[in-house]
């Protein structure tokens, strides 16, 4: 982008102005601060900022190590792990991945570890929602971090440098958040002001210091030991010294700040507060609106006035005090709620801290708006000034709690009708049966035949969202054909999940189940298992038969393989389905542990410094392989009648023995970038190609199910990798090297599969 070089006068440093986003303008201060390292995990709308940053890595523009953690909570170790060594550590995550790392969070602070977290706000589930609101921030107020608040693009990157200073100062020692608003911020763009100079920014927050590191062998430290008594309530008292010594810090930095950029910054931003009778407190991007909204009051004669936070830890109290000296009513607009205290973290924060003034009469009272990114419009804003010019006339709230924007719904509207329940006897066809070879112990399938099966009925009803040529639904559904009776189906976070169930209607004409990456397995095998007791105690019919399915895909087995491979060893009678779609697919392609080796992702961006992913992907059929469960199997849609006799086969072992699972290649057309018609032609590829062996482990023996080479169907990877645009660029000869490697390493993991098919043993 074109930018224009700005001699500011209110600042010592040269600047550039230019159009970007919240995101943008956090990965660009980051870059030019030149962190150490950056654990991440890809969850939206936080997810552009590893992007963006990746994609300056290929190119050279900084040095950042960005390591891709199998969830967000190992991003968060990677992060603590990082800063125990003595370097200046950056993350980014949102709403449930901050929730999944939060038992970090208080280890980051209690060890007084610094770093920046870039907190982008969105909605915490469940029910899912990806857009924003506050109750992913207030779900962390109370951890031992610094908390900044950033109301716009500009104030991103500012807050970003100066939390950093702050965090690193000798007297605070603290880790650091810089929140800002997910979508109203972090994706819209404004003009904004960006050193041109780099070495400005690192000028301003000097070298990195550290007390002790853990990569000084020659002083050793422990940290984090053991507490004894009194020692635990003597470190959190420190660490409440060093809250409350950031005050004079963040001020002192502040105008640090100031002067080098001309942007002011203070711990409470008021606006037309000098002799306000009633105002709105309202916390980042909600700010601006409200802000407009007064000045039209002004001009009406109606003394309102407007506070919000730019520091939320530790709180302005006093600041509050001072501004609110002649203020009759104040709203406190929380975009989050704390259930069953009568009002947000921020009201209860503000009663607090005027409750502590014995001359300060202000009125206080709550509003919870905007929840689930629902907007902030300017008849919001006048509606919660009139409440407070209310309150302010007569002295107090007539409603003192309560939420703005809730709508009670048509009570006479009524949820699409959905088809009816799939009798037992419809979807129990008994064209397949399944029997065991007494002489092997293997299972035998017969019946899978393509016209007999078109009368087992769609699980799935059309309808869905997902792009042309997606391979999930062929995947899936095709594997239900061979699956009879009654199933339960539980979704992982994904593509598969996103595009099938938008409230109020929904996909499926089973009962379908939605949980996190991380616990879907847990959770599936938790209503098993209540199933399985209730049929026990005679609650339902014995003779009632479910199939429970978990599927799984957009990186699902990364942060849930640990849940995963635990359900599988404790063998549960379950399937767990996973849709290899090769990346996080759901929140814009970023790479997973199932990204091949040089693959271009969002997070593996293919430049002069960087070709792709840099590892071979994991072989999740393998690991649940070494679980010994009773069937593991991989199949593809290009093989319709091997993928149908494995579902009757997984059925019949689930009903019978224990968990089973299944790996299914899956097709992505929009970010794969290939003809979205090409599916069953680029699965086939991959397979003739030795990349997805067909094969099955019955009781730890292996079946090789396919083999390109004995059919004269062997092809080199380069066929498939070029009917791929994420993947061209590796037949280019200046990757031979990265096209070689992945090469080897598929044969061999073929080869090992083969070998241990005409080895039993193995």
């Amino acid at each position: 982008m074109k930018t224009e070089t700005l001699n500011d006068t209110k600042g010592t440093a040269q600047q550039e102005i230019d159009f970007l986003s919240g995101n943008e303008m956090a990965a660009t201060v980051v870059a030019q601060m030149n962190f150490h390292v950056m654990g991440y995990y890809p969850i939206t709308p936080s997810t552009e900022v590893a992007e963006y940053l990746d994609e300056m890595r290929a190119e050279g523009k900084h040095q950042l190590k960005m390591i891709p953690g199998d969830g967000e909570h190992g991003a968060a170790g990677i992060c603590y792990g990082a800063t125990t060594a003595g370097g200046r550590v950056f993350n980014a995550t949102s709403a449930n991945g901050l929730l999944y790392s939060i038992e970090q969070l208080p280890v980051q602070s209690g060890t007084r570890m610094p770093m920046v977290l870039n907190l982008v706000c969105r909605s915490v589930s469940g029910p899912l929602d990806i857009r924003g609101d506050h109750s992913d921030l207030y779900s962390c107020l109370n951890l031992g971090w610094l908390v900044f608040c950033a109301k716009d693009p500009q104030s991103s990157y500012d807050l970003i440098a100066v939390a950093t200073k702050v965090g690193e100062h000798m007297d605070v020692r603290l880790p650091s958040i810089v929140a800002n608003d997910g979508f109203f911020t972090s994706h819209q763009k404004r003009r904004v002001l960006r050193f041109k100079n780099d070495k400005d920014l690192q000028d301003f927050i000097g070298p990195y210091k550290y007390i002790h590191s853990s990569v000084d062998p020659n002083t050793p430290a422990t940290f984090g030991p053991y507490m004894n008594d009194p020692d635990q309530i003597n470190n959190k008292k420190q660490l409440s010294l060093a809250m409350h010594a950031s005050e004079a810090v963040i001020d002192n930095v502040f105008a640090e700040w100031e002067k080098l950029s001309g942007r002011k910054y203070t711990r409470l931003a008021t606006y037309r507060m000098e002799d306000a009778e009633a105002a709105i407190m309202i916390l980042n991007s909600a700010a601006d609106t409200a802000m407009e909204v007064a000045d039209r009051l002004r001009a009406q004669g109606k003394k309102v006035g407007v506070v919000y936070p730019i520091v939320l830890r530790p709180f302005p109290a006093e600041e509050l005090r001072q501004a609110c000296k002649g203020v009759k009513a104040l709203l406190v607009a929380d975009r989050a709620d704390v259930y069953g205290a009568n009002g947000g973290a921020m009201t209860l924060d503000a009663k607090a801290a005027l409750k502590d003034d014995p001359d300060n009469k202000t009125v206080v009272f709550s509003r919870i708006y905007g929840l689930g990114g629902k907007d902030y419009y300017d008849l919001d804003a006048i509606e919660m000034f009139n409440l407070a010019l209310d309150a302010a006339d007569k002295g107090f709230a007539a409603v003192p709690y309560d939420y703005h924007g809730a709508e009670p719904g048509d009570v006479t509207y009524k949820i699409p009708a959905k088809n009816p329940p799939i009798p037992k006897e419809k979807s129990t066809p008994h064209v397949i049966t399944v029997e065991k070879d007494e002489k092997t112990g293997q299972l035998v399938v017969k019946g899978v035949k393509q016209r007999d099966l078109t009368a087992m009925p769609q699980r799935i009803a059309p309808g869905h969202g997902a792009c042309p040529g997606c391979g999930i639904f062929p995947n899936i559904g095709t594997f239900l054909k061979g699956i009879e009776g009654h199933v339960v189906m539980l979704w992982h976070t994904g593509c598969g999940m996103v595009v099938t169930t938008g409230y109020p209607t929904t996909s499926f004409n089973v009962t379908y189940i939605h949980n996190l990456f991380q616990n879907g397995a847990p959770t599936l095998s938790g209503a098993l298992e209540m199933f399985k007791e209730r049929q026990r105690r005679g609650e339902i019919p014995a003779d009632e038969d479910i199939t429970f399915i978990m599927v799984t895909g957009d990186g699902g087995l990364d942060i849930g393989l640990g849940p995963a491979l635990g359900t599988a060893i404790r063998n549960h009678k379950m399937i767990i389905l996973e849709y290899d779609n090769q990346g996080y697919m759901n929140t814009g392609h970023q790479l997973s542990f199932a990204t091949p080796m040089g693959h271009q992702t969002s997070t593996s961006n293919v430049g002069p410094f960087e070709t792709g992913k840099s590892f071979h992907h994991k072989d999740s059929a393998q690991l649940f392989a070494a679980t010994h469960i009773p069937y593991v199997f991989t199949a593809a849609e290009s093989n319709y009648k091997d993928l149908i006799r494995k579902a009757a086969k997984a059925q019949w072992y689930a009903r019978n023995e224990g968990l089973v699972f299944g790996k299914l290649f899956s097709v992505c057309p929009l970010n794969w970038r290939h003809a979205d018609d090409i599916g069953q032609e680029l699965t086939q590829s991959a397979i003739d190609c030795n990349f997805f062996p067909l094969y099955e482990v019955e009781h730890g023996i292996t079946t090789l199910n396919y083999d390109p080479a004995e059919k004269g169907q062997k092809k080199d990877i380069t066929e498939w990798l070029g009917k791929m645009g994420k993947t061209r660029h590796l037949l280019k000869k200046e990757n031979a090297a990265i096209l070689d490697a992945s090469r080897k390493e598929i044969d061999r993991r073929f080869e090992r599969i083969k070998a241990m098919s005409q080895h039993p043993l193995l």
